[in-house]
């Protein structure tokens, strides 16, 4: 099962033989339910998650408590905040949450360690990983600065129905404001005005975007 995913999701670590055998050797497959914190913030690495199925998305919380949505994780990737944090034995400056029922394979963070010394495969992995990630961070980080705040809810309504596969997307008024680290009443509020320009249409417990 490990060895099936790694070839479809992971190809450039199935590639190499040893690799993906030491890979198969030190992890384990588990099913993990939407809602479930897989890292939380200023905890210490205790595993790296390679996402095979569902979604996962990554938060930082501000002293008051509240979270912005930083990036999301998909099949094919992992949590590269989390490899970075391990590589320098420090405390996790971000939360993770899965946020659809996900397949992932759990390596312990002191195996992925030694998978990281020994396979610089491994490695080229990660930074390109990174890379993608950061320019995920650099448009959220554009969005949030400089866009408007009806542009920057319609964005992330986009990347909701892209990544999910879907126009209709079922979530609540006060869940996107969490994640977007606004209020209910703001998020309402622009919602009204979108539909009101045609870009969306408003459901019961649904959002469409069209």
């Amino acid at each position: 099962m490990i060895s099936e995913s790694l070839d479809t999701y992971f190809p450039k670590l199935a590639m190499m033989p040893e690799l993906k055998k030491d890979i198969m050797t030190i992890s384990k497959m588990i099913k993990i339910e939407a809602g479930t914190v897989i890292l939380k913030q200023g905890a210490y690495i205790k595993i790296i998650p390679l996402l095979i199925s569902g979604l996962a998305k990554v938060f930082k919380e501000d002293e008051d408590g509240h979270e912005v949505l930083v990036y999301y994780i998909k099949p094919g990737e992992s949590c590269v905040m989390s490899v970075t944090t391990l590589v320098h034995h420090g405390v996790s400056q971000v939360k993770a949450v899965i946020e659809e029922d996900a397949e992932v394979v759990v390596i312990p963070a002191d195996k992925a360690m030694m998978i990281a010394k020994k396979y610089p495969q491994w490695n080229e992995f990660m930074y390109d990983l990174f890379n993608i990630k950061f320019e995920e961070l650099l448009t959220v980080i554009k969005i949030l600065t400089f866009s408007n705040k009806d542009i920057r809810l319609l964005e992330y309504l986009k990347k909701e129905a892209i990544l999910k596969k879907s126009s209709i997307l079922h979530t609540t008024h006060q869940q996107i404001a969490y994640e977007l680290g606004s209020s209910r009443e703001v998020i309402s509020r622009l919602l009204k005005k979108l539909e009101s320009e045609g870009a969306i249409a408003l459901q019961q417990g649904s959002i469409q975007v069209l």
